[in-house]
């Protein structure tokens, strides 16, 4: 017995000495986190008790750094949202995460701290997710190496989640999985928050505009051994770096993506603001090349805080990839594919614009020398980056073995679609409840995995408010039935 709590509270000393590290150890950046986080105290004053009394509990440094790491660059609408419970128990659930897996210990500080922990990913509502999903995949993936763990929480990934356009919403993690279907901002959403909870670094990679047709695409990048590598988000494929949009992805002019917290890497940023980073990470895809506009006055001196935009033609519009301004010698610069751009520049109500052949040219010079009573008409030529070879590629035996997979993972799929009400049960519900059946089957039809939220709340709606149910359910889009819960549907009731 002695020696069985001997051994006990010698586990409970290292793993707290463990913890007791510093989860930021360059002080430098500690004190820009502090500074941040003073800032965010400051703004958010009226929650205080909500979010920092967490603070007073008894936190090892490594979860200290973290939580305020969290705070310090979190939006004012999620520090309005949720309470700080909820982002110590993320913390805590990432730390497990790096302390379960045997690629934990091997991922450098500045990666685990923007692409493990933060718990955002778009604009999603944020959830439970993070332990959830750490719950449901530690056992499957616990002994596979690196690279094998990632391939398996995308077929995880597929086996909940198929590809199905929405509206310009993006769900959250586990209404994703409630519903079944997402766009594909919102598989790849879902695919990096699984991948964070088991403790793997991965971000959401966005080409806003093809350069070769129109259309956008969302996807997964994840680091593995060192390197970042592309997936498909929930479409798994045998190898890394494969999927239907490899050979698009070649061809693009800017993959971007949007990283938490002030970011220090050794990608190009496009955007730096006080709580997130954008950088371009197009180098991952496609040769890339820095070009430069020099934007004159019409007298040819240097045009000082011109604003240019570096504009790529889709959807029979000039789309901005990259919004600027001109330095003191009237230079900005963009690195970008070998491709056609448009670049627009404007100030004190003077403006010009150029078509820019990236392959066979450096620097574009830009003079201001129109106006808005100016009428022109200008043809343009633009083309796409050339067509390049996909690369990477598998044997016929791993795509049919991959092949088959997908095929159980869309079986397991439809059988938990199967646990949706059918018709007859709505109809013979909608009996119980006094509604009317075709009107209550629609909206429950909408809300595939949520409909046991929208029978609850017709089962509690006292008989004189009967009347409110419809009306309060023709207010709600497709995806907010999918997601929607009773609070919000009583509050509605109520007031």
């Amino acid at each position: 017995m002695k020696r069985t709590i001997l051994a006990a509270a010698f586990i409970s000393i290292l793993f707290t000495a463990c913890h007791n590290d510093h989860f930021i150890t360059d002080p430098a950046y500690r004190k820009k986190v502090e500074a941040q986080f003073d800032r965010q105290k400051k703004l958010a004053v009226h929650r205080e008790k909500q979010l920092f009394s967490v603070l007073d509990q008894s936190l090892t440094t490594t979860e200290e750094e973290a939580l305020k790491f969290l705070f310090a660059y979190s939006t004012l609408s999620d520090l309005a949202d949720y309470d700080g419970e909820f982002f110590l128990k993320n913390v805590r659930s990432s730390l497990a995460a790096r302390d379960t897996f045997s690629w934990g210990k091997t991922i450098p500080e500045n990666l685990f701290r923007h692409f493990v922990l933060p718990v955002r990913v778009n604009n999603e509502n944020l959830d439970s997710s993070r332990w959830v999903f750490f719950a449901e995949l530690k056992d499957r993936i616990r002994k596979l190496p690196m690279k094998e763990a990632v391939l398996e929480v995308n077929h995880w990934c597929h086996e909940k989640v198929t590809y199905r356009g929405t509206d310009i919403r993006t769900s959250s993690p586990l209404a994703t999985v409630k519903t079944a279907f997402g766009r594909c901002g919102e598989e790849s959403t879902f695919t990096v928050a699984a991948l964070r909870s088991v403790g793997i670094p991965a971000r959401q990679c966005y080409t806003p505009r093809w350069a070769h047709c129109d259309d956008n695409h969302a996807w997964v990048e994840v680091w593995v051994d060192g390197k970042w590598h592309f997936i498909g988000a929930c479409e798994p494929d045998a190898d890394l770096d494969l999927a239907w949009f490899t050979k698009p992805a070649k061809r693009a002019m800017l993959v971007n993506t949007t990283v938490f917290g002030d970011y220090e890497g050794p990608e190009d940023v496009l955007v730096k603001d006080t709580l997130f980073t954008r950088i371009n990470v197009l180098q991952n895809y496609a040769p890339v090349k820095r070009v430069f506009a020099r934007v004159v006055n019409p007298d040819g001196s240097a045009a000082d805080s011109a604003a240019i935009e570096f504009q790529l033609y889709n959807y029979a519009e000039f789309y901005p990839l990259f919004r600027t301004v001109t330095d003191s010698k009237g230079l900005a610069s963009f690195t970008t594919g070998f491709g056609d751009l448009v670049v627009w520049a404007a100030m004190k109500g003077r403006y010009g614009f150029a078509r820019l052949d990236v392959r066979n040219t450096d620097t574009l010079t830009l003079s201001l020398n129109r106006t808005a009573s100016d009428t022109l008409s200008v043809d343009f030529d633009l083309i796409p980056p050339a067509e390049a070879d996909a690369g990477a590629s598998v044997t016929d035996a791993q795509r049919e073995k991959n092949n088959q997979r997908l095929s159980a993972e869309d079986g397991l799929r439809r059988g938990y679609e199967e646990t949706f009400i059918d018709s007859l049960k709505a109809v013979r519900f909608a009996r119980l409840v006094k509604l009317d059946p075709d009107t209550l089957w629609q909206f429950l039809r909408q809300s595939r995995g949520n409909w046991r939220t929208l029978t609850q709340f017709a089962m509690q709606v006292p008989e004189v408010e009967k009347g409110f149910v419809f009306p309060i359910l023709y207010s709600l889009s497709e995806k907010d039935l999918r997601d929607v819960d009773t609070t919000v549907l009583f509050d509605v009731l109520l007031h």
